[in-house]
Formats: C-alpha cells, sequence, structure tokens
C-alpha cells in the first residue's frame, strides 16, 4: 500500500481540458480520488483536516502584510501563555522543527556560525540519541551533517559526551520511561549544558508540558496531526534563547533553514489550532470515536462468521479506540489481505489501519479501523462497504503456480532499473524446496531476505537498515534459465524493474563488492 500513488497507479486522468474546479469536487476535477481515513494522521494520506477556527485563521491571515519577526515574537508570546512554555515558534512540519533546533544548538544566534552551516569544521557536530530513539524522522537531525552517536544505556550515554556534543535527541515513545528514561538523560545533559530535544511529532500536546516537566530544553510537535492545524505547520516550544535562535534559522532570515518557510497564515493557523486544543471538548470527542465504531460493528457483525472487539490504545500516536473485525477468510470468501486491496482500489476508497489473511498461508483474517481522523458520515459509508464486502465477497483470482520450484540458489548479479537512474545489486540464495532465504546487497547495504519460490515464480523480501530507518525491498519476478527478471516494490521510494544473471566466477566484473559497514 505503502507505494502506491507514487507519479502513477493511483489517479485517473482528468477529462483534457476540464480544468481545476473549486469546490466540494475539487480534488475529482483533476483525477484525484479523496480517501475514508479509517487509518489516521499519516502524511503520506495528508495529515488530518484543519479545523474551521483554523481555516478562518488563516484566510483572515492572508488578507494583510505584516513584519514576519513582529509576528512570530508575537505569537511565542501567545504561544508561552497557552503551553506554559518560556516560548514557542511556529515552523513548517515538526521536522522543521527538528531541523531548526538542531541548528541553534550548534550555532546558536551567532551569525558567523548560522552562515556555515551546514559545513561544522570547528563547530561542534555530534547529537547523543538513546538507540530506542532512532527512527527515520531524525534524519531532519542529520540533515545539518552532524553524527549521531548512539547509547544503549546511561552509563554509555554519560560516557558519550565530549566537546563536539551539540545536543541530545529523544524520541517521545514508551521506552523514554525508566532507568535510561527521559528524566535521567536530561539530568545528566544539564550537567553537561547540552540541550535535549524531544520529538512529540503525532502525539497530545500536554498543559503543562510533560516532556518539558522532566527537564527535556525543547520539544517539536506536528501541526497537522492531532492539533489539526495547518498540514504544513509544527510547533517548537521551550526553552527562550534556544527557540528563538531557532527562528533565526528559519525563513525569513537567510540561514540553512530558510527553505523551510512558513507563512503568516500557517502561522496563524497553527496558532488558532493550539487555542482550539485548549478549548476543545476531548471527551467527546472520544465518545464520537467510541459511536462510529459500534455502528461498524453493528454492521459487519450482522454477518454470520463476523466478530469484532475493540482495541485500547497502547503507544502515543493516534491516540484513540480501534476497531478490530475478525473471520475465517476460507469460509467467508475474502481474506483480510484482499478486502484490504478492494477497499484501496474501489469506490468509496478507504484506506485501513492495518490487515491480515492470505490465501497463501493463513486465511484468519481481520482488518482494523483507526476513527481518529473519520469524519461523520464515514462510519456509514465505510461500515455499509465493509458489510457488503463480507455478506457477498467479490470473486477474487488467485492464481497458484504448481509446478516444481525451479532451483536457484547461489549467487545472482542484479541490475536495478529505477525510474530516474539505476543501480547494481546483488543476490545470494539458499533453496529448500519452496523455501527461499539469503542475503540481498546493494551498494553500502546489505540484508537479509526470504520468500518463496512456486515454479518459476519468485517472490522475496528484504530489508537494510541505515541510521535511524530501514529500505524495504519486495521483490517478484520469473525465471528464465540463467535470468530472473520483474519488478521491485520499495514502498515509498515507488517501483523499479530488475533483472538478475547467475553469477560467473571469474568473469571481469563478476565479483562480490565488499560491504561498507553502515
Amino acid at each position: 500500500m505503502a507505494a502506491a500513488g507514487l507519479f502513477e497507479g493511483s489517479a485517473q486522468s482528468a477529462a483534457a481540458g476540464a480544468g481545476l474546479r473549486i469546490g466540494p469536487d475539487i480534488y475529482q476535477s483533476i483525477g484525484v480520488r479523496p480517501i475514508i481515513n479509517c487509518k489516521g494522521t499519516f502524511t503520506i494520506i495528508s495529515g488530518s483536516l484543519s479545523l474551521p477556527e483554523v481555516k478562518q485563521a488563516m484566510d483572515a491571515a492572508s488578507r494583510h502584510y505584516i513584519h514576519l519577526d513582529e509576528l512570530m515574537d508575537a505569537v511565542g508570546k501567545r504561544l508561552a501563555e497557552i503551553t506554559g512554555a518560556e516560548f514557542g515558534i511556529v515552523t513548517a512540519g515538526c521536522a522543521a522543527a527538528l531541523t531548526h533546533a538542531t541548528a541553534a544548538c550548534i550555532a546558536g544566534a551567532d551569525p558567523e556560525k548560522l552562515q556555515r552551516l551546514p559545513y561544522l569544521e570547528g563547530l561542534k557536530n555530534e547529537v547523543l540519541v538513546p538507540r530506542y530513539s532512532r527512527n527515520v524522522y531524525d534524519h531532519a537531525v542529520r540533515m545539518l551533517g552532524v553524527k549521531i552517536v548512539e547509547a544503549d544505556n546511561l552509563d554509555e550515554f554519560e560516557k558519550a559526551f565530549s566537546e563536539r556534543t551539540a545536543m541530545v535527541m529523544v524520541l517521545a515513545s514508551p521506552p523514554d520511561s525508566g532507568p535510561f528514561g527521559l528524566e535521567p538523560i536530561c539530568r545528566i545533559a544539564r550537567q553537561k549544558r547540552v540541550p535535549v530535544l524531544v520529538d512529540a511529532a503525532a502525539e497530545k500536546l500536554t498543559i503543562p508540558n510533560v516532556h518539558l516537566q522532566r527537564g527535556a530544553h525543547m520539544v517539536a510537535y506536528s501541526g497537522g496531526k492531532c492539533l489539526r492545524g495547518p498540514q504544513c505547520a509544527g510547533v517548537l516550544l521551550g526553552q527562550k534563547d534556544l527557540v528563538k535562535a531557532a527562528w533565526l534559522h528559519s525563513a525569513p532570515h537567510h540561514a540553512f533553514g530558510r527553505s523551510l518557510k512558513v507563512g503568516k497564515e500557517e502561522i496563524m493557523g497553527m496558532l488558532a489550532a493550539v487555542e482550539m486544543w485548549v478549548k476543545r471538548d476531548h471527551d467527546a470527542e472520544w465518545k464520537q470515536w467510541e459511536s462510529w465504531l459500534d455502528e461498524i460493528a453493528g454492521q459487519v457483525t450482522k454477518v454470520d462468521g463476523v466478530t469484532t472487539e475493540v482495541l485500547q490504545p497502547s503507544g502515543l500516536s493516534n491516540y484513540a479506540p480501534q476497531l478490530r473485525i475478525k473471520w475465517d477468510g476460507e469460509k467467508i470468501g475474502i481474506t483480510g489481505r484482499e478486502m484490504e486491496k478492494i477497499l484501496w482500489e474501489e469506490e468509496p476508497r478507504t484506506i485501513l489501519s492495518g490487515a491480515s489473511g492470505d490465501y497463501r498461508d493463513n486465511m484468519a483474517s481481520s482488518i482494523v479501523i483507526m476513527p481518529y481522523m473519520m469524519t461523520p458520515g464515514d462510519a456509514q459509508v465505510a461500515g455499509k462497504r465493509f458489510r457488503e464486502l463480507l455478506e457477498k465477497p467479490p470473486r477474487v483470482e488467485r492464481k497458484r503456480n504448481t509446478d516444481p520450484p525451479v532451483q536457484i540458489s547461489g549467487q545472482w548479479d542484479v541490475h536495478m532499473e529505477f525510474f530516474c537512474g539505476s543501480g547494481e545489486h546483488s543476490l545470494v540464495f539458499e533453496q529448500k524446496g519452496s523455501e527461499l532465504v539469503g542475503t540481498h546487497s546493494g551498494d553500502i547495504l546489505s540484508g537479509d531476505l526470504r520468500g518463496t519460490m512456486e515454479g518459476n515464480e519468485v517472490r522475496f523480501r528484504s530489508s537494510h537498515r541505515y541510521e535511524g530507518t530501514r529500505l524495504g525491498y519486495r521483490f517478484e519476478g520469473k525465471v528464465d534459465g540463467d535470468i530472473m527478471r520483474g519488478t521491485v516494490d520499495m514502498e515509498e521510494y515507488g517501483v523499479a524493474q530488475w533483472t538478475a544473471h547467475r553469477h560467473t566466477y571469474g568473469r571481469p566484473g563478476g565479483i562480490v563488492r565488499p560491504q561498507k559497514n553502515v
């Protein structure tokens, strides 16, 4: 599902010359299909729907000229009044807040240092991170060119400080408590006079702020998630001098963060969202989510063999109850994965929080509904559609190759053709019957692979760690003698074509490249 919509495959072309229509069908007018959001606050599906007050504030803000430094100073003071932090700024999303905060910890408000970024020679250039806090979003910290230094426990953490340490970064998550949690981390960091930044992107804004109370110097939030502000806005709260320095590193100032611009409309829309956060009836919102789940459960349980259960939240992000719908895929005639695919491809287009059940290995099926970002009316439409698919499942084509599996054990040289550029990879397979294990190596990364053979059809997956993220590959293809070819789904990075030739030892260029340690 992650790769769907990368330039192709998700939108139908608009009628030639039809043009943009401003109104309820604005997206359909250019061939883009809106989504019923049963998944939650994810940027790839446009985060959240901004509050009416946010839209009104943005419209009103767009009708005047102001001086941005004066505006941010006033907004910063108001954010401080609302949240109890010393100061606050609005940024172009939470990732921008992380970048500006990192820049402030490196260069402060010194214009000479500020202009040198991201060239860090002679400047502090390391950020300490507990290993449990590494994540795909810490690229926003790394983009300054800093080196991330990981620690597995408090003793390693304390020993890792040096004159090069610019900042400590902690991801707000269940592991940030206990003996290596935020509080002991902050005690040591404050002794070392090193600022601590907390990434709390998708969690609820607490007042007074729980992270600042536990000793952090700054905390960053996404504006376009549970706060329901502008999608391209975020908030950085905390120690006044550091947060003001972070603003210097942002547009309109000529600094590293100039490209991470936030306009007057987003600034005032974000302030409106924070103002509304303390006025919203959060208990009523929770009860509304429960009522939507009840409505969906009432629809699907009319189908014999379908049961439901409510899942209470366990993490900090997308904090809401969820509904799991369960059935026997063999008896009902459709699996969870098949249902997920149909809901995504057909109308009304719906994205789920999760799905399980596949005809190849496990017919025990389920789908999960997250009501966090649903809107009034969605539960009725989605519940009716779920019931229809379970009650009268469509005929699903299930092709299985029953031929004996082709043997592909050994090393293969792979050419990857991306939609822009190409790369040379290598595969090593060990095969036992139809089961595959082995290694997939790229230019600098390597990871285990696992998959299956059905006749001459090959399917396998691999995952490669780099810094705080993982690159996932899902290969499908066919074998023809000493050649394999097919497509590889790289999740958010799209789909590539791949061709593999069985490795010939001694052939020029046919040697295994040494892999770098990453």
